[in-house]
């Protein structure tokens, strides 16, 4: 029996085998809306009932109230802090992010697990523990407390330890959005832009970043709307000196400890519609992610 007769052999049984439908399991309806009740539920329990809460409370007032709130020196002062620390510690990850991204996807060298595991560091580590790290680092007793007391230069309880601890726990965002697309493309379209001749810059502009465009957007935003909304180890690194080094999140803490209720969830309020755009464009970046792109 030669290749040619058992080919035609098989070949109905390939035929029969490829016409057959897999079987299709049918859940109950009652299972299916009961998923759906218990999905539903608990969205709206843990996360639109809070949310609507905010703004109900905030507006309750009046408007008046909730502008002066939010107009006040002090609630001022930290929203711009806030603005002034996320424009420091976003470019600085999104600069350590590529650079990080790139060497972990396209070079082998000794202790690239290690940087690897070390990028995850913030996630594992609470953000508490985090601000009493840089207050040892940077601390008047702390190793280079001596240093920094001779020079003049004051690094916890001021802007530059703010912005050391968010950029610290910003770290991975960055890093693991680009990483996976990195390795993913993989680096042949980025060598044979070298071998046509390209400089380093112009296959970074024209091949590398056209390719990774999305994922960078998405890992800085959701790099900043962490910045913004860092609590625990700014807290620690702060001080918590009214108008000089409380951001938002910190602001809002000494409102509704001073039980000035409706104050803190008018400034909150600022704080969840941040956080509503900020989900808003990750809906708008993940459908631009999926859809196909074309090379130039």
């Amino acid at each position: 029996m030669n290749a040619s007769t058992i080919a035609m052999d098989i070949a109905p049984v390939v035929a029969e085998t490829q016409r057959k439908a897999p079987p299709v399991i049918r859940e109950p309806q009652w299972v299916k809306w009961l998923l759906i009740t218990l999905g539903l539920g608990w969205f709206v329990a843990l996360l639109l009932l809070p949310l609507v809460t905010v703004f109900i409370q905030a507006l309750s007032p009046g408007l008046a109230f909730f502008w002066r709130a939010i107009s006040e020196p002090d609630a001022l002062s930290a929203l711009g802090l806030t603005a002034l620390v996320t424009l420091f510690a976003v470019p600085l990850n999104l600069l350590f992010g590529l650079a990080a991204a790139w060497a972990i996807a396209r070079f082998r060298f000794p202790g690239r697990q290690l940087l690897v595991t070390l990028i995850d560091l913030p996630f594992s580590v609470s953000p508490v523990i985090a601000g009493l790290m840089l207050v040892l680092l940077f601390g008047s007793h702390g190793w280079f407390g001596d240093w920094l007391r001779e020079h003049d230069i004051k690094v916890i309880f001021a802007t530059p330890g703010i912005i050391l601890a968010t950029t610290f726990i910003t770290v991975p965002f960055v890093v693991r959005e680009l990483l996976p697309q990195m390795e993913a493309r993989g680096p042949e379209e980025e060598e044979a832009a070298i071998m046509l001749g390209a400089s380093g810059l112009q296959m970074f502009w024209r091949v590398t970043l056209p390719g990774i465009r999305w994922s960078l957007m998405y890992g800085v935003l959701l790099c900043t709307a962490r910045a913004v909304g860092e609590f625990g180890a700014v807290s620690v690194v702060s001080g918590h000196i009214r108008g000089q080094t409380n951001t938002l999140p910190l602001h809002i803490e000494i409102l509704y400890n001073e039980y000035q209720t409706g104050a803190a969830f008018a400034v909150a309020s600022l704080l969840a519609l941040f956080g509503i755009f900020t989900l808003l464009g990750e809906t708008l970046l993940a459908r631009l992610r999926g859809q196909p792109t074309h090379s130039h």
